[in-house]
This record gives C-alpha cells, sequence and structure tokens, in this order.
C-alpha cells in the first residue's frame, strides 16, 4: 500500500479541519437560531406543547434550510472546479508547450529559480500535468473535489445537534426555571463553540468566546422581551 506524500496528507488534515469548523458554526447556528426561538415564545406562554412544537419546527426548518443552502452552495462550487478542470485538460491536449512555460512562470512566482522552476515543471508535467496544473494554478487537488451531498449531511446534522440542545433544556423543567436553564445551557455551550471555533482557525479563543456569546445572549435578550411584550398584549 502507497503512503500519502506529505502534500496529500497536509491536504487531507486541512479538508477534515474545513468540514470540523463547518460542524462547529453549523452547530452554533443551530443553538442560536433555536434557543432565540424558543425563549421569544417562552416570552409569550408558559405552555409546554407550545414551546416543544416551535422549537420542533424552527429545528426541522433551519436543519433543511442549513442542508438545502450547503447543497447548492456546495454543487456550484464543484461545477465550477469541473469546468476549470475541463479547460485546463483542453489548453493541456491543443497547447502543451505553452502550458509548460506558464507552469514555469508559476512556479518561479513562488521563489523557485528559472533552471529550477523549468526543471521542476517538467517533472510535473511528465507525471501528471493535469494535476500539477490543477493544485499549482487553480489551487484544486482533482482527486478530492468537494461532495454536496457530504456537505448537506454534515450541515444538517450539525445544526440539529445544536438546536436540540435549547429545545430540551426549554421543554424538560419546570415552567419557573425553563428560562433560565435554557439561557445558562445556551451560553455554556456558545462559550464551548466559539473557543473551539477559534482554537480551529488558530485565533484568540477570548476574543471568539465574547463575541458569540454575546451575540447569543443579544438575541435571546430580544426575542424574550418581544415575545414578553407579544403575550401582554394578548397577540
Amino acid at each position: 500500500m502507497t503512503e500519502p506524500t506529505h502534500a496529500e496528507a497536509h491536504g487531507a488534515l486541512g479538508a477534515r479541519l474545513n468540514w470540523l469548523r463547518a460542524a462547529v458554526l453549523g452547530a452554533n447556528d443551530g443553538i442560536v437560531s433555536t434557543a432565540g426561538l424558543v425563549v421569544g415564545v417562552a416570552g409569550a406562554t408558559t405552555d409546554r406543547s407550545t414551546l416543544l412544537t416551535a422549537g420542533l419546527a424552527g429545528l426541522l426548518a433551519g436543519s433543511m434550510s442549513m442542508a438545502a443552502g450547503e447543497y447548492v452552495s456546495v454543487s456550484t462550487q464543484r461545477d465550477s472546479e469541473k469546468a476549470a478542470l475541463a479547460v485546463e485538460r483542453r489548453e493541456l491536449r491543443d497547447q502543451p508547450e505553452e502550458e509548460l512555460d506558464e507552469l514555469t512562470g508559476l512556479l518561479k512566482d513562488r521563489g523557485l529559480s528559472e533552471d529550477v522552476a523549468r526543471e521542476a515543471a517538467e517533472q510535473l508535467t511528465a507525471s501528471d500535468a493535469l494535476r500539477a496544473h490543477a493544485r499549482v494554478e487553480l489551487g484544486i487537488d482533482p482527486d478530492q473535489l468537494t461532495n454536496p451531498w457530504h456537505a448537506a449531511a454534515a450541515s444538517f446534522f450539525a445544526f440539529t445537534a445544536g438546536a436540540l440542545l435549547p429545545l430540551l433544556a426549554m421543554v424538560l423543567p419546570p415552567a419557573s426555571e425553563r428560562v433560565y436553564v435554557t439561557v445558562l445551557s445556551v451560553l455554556a455551550a456558545l462559550a464551548l463553540t466559539g473557543w473551539w471555533s477559534a482554537r480551529l482557525g488558530a485565533a484568540s479563543p477570548g476574543r471568539a468566546v465574547v463575541r458569540v456569546v454575546g451575540g447569543g445572549a443579544l438575541a435571546m435578550a430580544v426575542t424574550y422581551a418581544v415575545g414578553s411584550l407579544l403575550g401582554a398584549a394578548g397577540v
């Protein structure tokens, strides 16, 4: 069995980190949007069935919307990648010398000398011209094109997992404790997702946690205030 090269291993790791980061952000969206919804409804009513219905509706609508949006977005990206590869394949067939010169120039732009860039371009072209141009010129790995179904499924399950927390925190405790339990659970979960997303992106965890927790707290405060006003008005 052939061992993966350093570049292949690095690319695979980068892809996994991107998927993990997307999953964390999807879960964060599920937490914030569902928390805002159920806390807003809780401001208007304490009826458990109403809260459960609203929360489930928000969970399903949000997860399906995330999945559909991700599918469309990644499908468009994949189509663009395939079209770019098709153009590159045609150019390699019709004008190989020009493409070799182009690859040499691209390698020179990355810091190689003229002679070394030419030799490297010739070796890469002899090994796999399309892969060389795809990676150096287009920044695409022909063997790892984005998969819209994987992206849609990841978004759906990440959003659902995040949305379940505020939903369960709202409907399981007694009526007098629901809002407090939900708010505390959501803020703790947001602190965790903010910290984890910052770690994945090699950013400052402190700032990320403050932003995510502050945004979630503001969303719940606004929706609860609106729900309370509507409930008091009998709407």
